[in-house]
């Protein structure tokens, strides 16, 4: 997507922002796209009705002018006559003129709307591409209000931008050149005098009062993008707030933020209204000065009562495209600045890129291996320190260790979600950071602890693994996950939609589903990460029975938090504080008395004091 060149300071980059002509060299392709001769013939005729609109409008003047002679010299005689077809004809063609006025532009916004549109769409999906091309840093860093109140308000101001400056600015533009000039020949350089100083103190207004109101702007939709952010982030944790009773506390913090918005909003109201008021009165004094001079030509017989009043009607339709030019100075200003943090955003390029000629994964047996891999998020905080372990090809190799070891680091780091810092992750002999992200990812399958669904149907949630897939696949996959009883229960079966995160599912029923998508992409190499661990003892013994058949003869990395879902691995990694500091069989290092044996120890003593909790609870007789 080419829009604006990057910049090399912040202030550079505010500059470039909000500045009208490197906005409109970004967007024009999309108002003149490539290979889409059927949007360019729209905005070639709406041009042209453009124009024709505006021939229209300097000439009806010109039909009121001669009605009005005609009219005079009727009234001048002293006896009563009928009206006569000259002045018939010239009424009517002032009233056809202005309904053809009317047509043309009406028939100008019909063809251009899907040019516009068009080019919102584009462009929005363009944002919405680069937006998932962003690293993982960037979205766990982002604000999810805020940042689709961004997008909403930088389309809406994408389509006002190319509506008003291709199709009308311009135009615009020209009508004011023919007014000047039939101003010029027909009245004198002074009417000329007068209406280019009237333009001039208009523009210098106009711009002074519109760069005063940018920073008005600029803290409403600040405070706009807190308020979004605040009310998703409130309504994503609907169950915390009413768990804690916060409901009054959510309610005052956004009120809070609303108020800011609210003083916000009423400035920017109130500074329009000074604007339009400034502008009015600028106007209004231009043009009565050349009405004082018109008249003061009609009474010394230089001009006719009709050039009296072509002139009132030149400048009146005059003050449309003049209050329409401070318009779209305000408007495409205030639109650059809601455009500001949408070009930010683009800015921001994606932390992982393929290298040039990147080739697709190649995967014939599956193996992974990990060789001196050094990483860190912070260089101040390195979180893997020289890991190296390999998993053979059909075999299940787990890593366990305490909460911050860097578990889930190595899960990030196969899926090249961060760059390793130096060492290499290697499938196949083939190092993951020469070949392209998509077939990386193709060719693992991943079941999280924290299983996040779409809000859409259990069919498509399962799908999602391989949406080309045939219903019959989806069925298969959901009956191997040990699901498809579940949802044949449900009223609606495949069509149950599974509600925002999937929260309309218990946490052993999502899981569920995530194994049946993973089953469905049938990849060759598996990857679990702490998959059970935040399910109840016997959800976990039957998510554990899916899991063992969907890792059956694929290369399986089990990150593990309760130990004894990894007995059976071929090997366990045991990891502390970034380093691998002890591998073996469960067995092997159970009898080593290490660092495993100590925690394998911890949990089957806490499973022993839950089995005496349980066994000393008082019985309660029924009589």
């Amino acid at each position: 997507m080419r829009y604006m060149k990057n910049s090399s300071s912040d202030a550079d980059q505010k500059k470039q922002l909000v500045d009208p002509i490197s906005v409109f060299r970004s967007l024009l392709p999309f108002a003149w796209p490539e290979g889409r001769w059927d949007l360019r013939l729209r905005v070639i005729v709406a041009f042209l009705c453009l124009f024709a609109a505006k021939l229209v409008t300097v000439s009806v003047p010109f039909a009121y002018k001669e009605a009005v002679n005609a009219l005079d010299a009727i009234s001048g005689k002293n006896e009563i006559v009928v009206l006569t077809l000259v002045p018939i004809f010239f009424i009517i063609s002032y009233g056809m003129g202005r309904i053809m006025m009317i047509v043309f532009n009406a028939l100008r916004d019909g063809l251009f709307i899907k040019v516009g549109q068009n080019a919102v769409r584009s462009i929005s999906v363009d944002v919405f591409r680069h937006l998932h091309n962003l690293s993982l840093r960037f979205h766990l860093e982002r604000r999810t209000g805020e940042l689709n109140r961004v997008v909403a308000r930088a389309s809406t101001a994408i389509e006002l931008i190319i509506r008003m400056g291709v199709l009308n600015f311009f135009p615009t533009v020209l009508e004011l050149v023919m007014v000047f000039v039939i101003f010029a020949t027909m009245f004198g350089l002074e009417f000329v005098g007068v209406l280019f100083l009237t333009l001039v103190s208009y523009v210098f207004f106009t711009k002074k009062a519109t760069d005063w109101r940018i920073n008005i702007r600029r803290d409403m939709n600040n405070a706009d993008n807190e308020a979004g952010s605040r009310s998703v982030d409130s309504l994503l944790n609907y169950e915390t707030i009413k768990y804690f009773g916060n409901e009054d506390l959510e309610t005052k913090r956004y009120d809070k933020v609303m108020a800011g918005y609210e003083k916000a909003a009423v400035r920017t109201f109130v500074s329009l209204g000074v604007l339009n008021a400034g502008q009015a009165a600028i106007f209004t004094i231009g043009l009565t000065i050349a009405m004082l001079m018109a008249a003061n030509g009609v009474a010394s017989k230089e001009f006719t009562l009709g050039d009296f009043v072509m002139i009132n009607a030149l400048l009146i339709q005059l003050q449309i495209p003049l209050n329409f030019l401070g318009m779209v100075y305000r408007e495409i200003r205030q639109a650059l600045v809601d455009l500001e943090n949408l070009f930010t955003l683009l800015k921001k390029f994606p932390e992982i890129v393929d290298v040039p000629n990147a080739k697709p994964l190649e995967v014939k047996a599956g193996e992974v291996e990990f060789e001196d891999v050094h990483f860190a998020y912070d260089p101040k905080r390195p979180i893997l320190k020289g890991v190296t372990f390999k998993v053979p090809a059909g075999k299940m190799t787990a890593i366990v260790g305490p909460s911050g070891a860097g578990k889930s680091t190595i899960s990030r780091a196969l899926f090249r979600f961060y760059n390793v810092t130096s060492g290499q992750v290697r499938i196949d002999g083939q190092d993951i950071s020469q070949v392209t992200q998509k077939s990386l990812r193709a060719a693992i399958g991943m079941v999280p602890q924290d299983t996040v669904l779409f809000n859409e149907t259990l069919y498509y949630n399962i799908a999602y693994g391989r949406p080309d897939a045939s219903s019959n696949e989806v069925f298969e996959a959901a009956r191997m996950a040990q699901i498809d009883g579940f949802i044949k229960q449900l009223p609606e079966g495949y069509d149950t939609f599974v509600g925002e995160r999937g929260l309309k599912l218990s946490g052993g029923e999502k899981q569920r589903v995530a194994i049946a998508r993973t089953i469905l992409k049938a990849p060759p190499i598996l990857m679990l990460d702490e998959a059970t661990s935040a399910l109840d003892s016997y959800t976990e013994k039957e998510i554990q029975g899916a899991l063992d058949q969907v890792s059956r003869e694929r290369t399986t990395l089990v990150i593990a938090h309760r130990l004894s879902t990894v007995i059976h691995a071929d090997e366990i990694l045991v990891l502390d504080q970034g380093v691998i500091v002890e591998r073996g069989r469960h067995e092997d290092l159970v009898a080593k008395g290490g660092v495993y044996a100590g925690l394998w120890q911890q949990q089957r003593e806490s499973s022993e004091d839950r089995l005496k909790e349980a066994s000393t609870e008082p019985v309660i007789e029924d009589h």
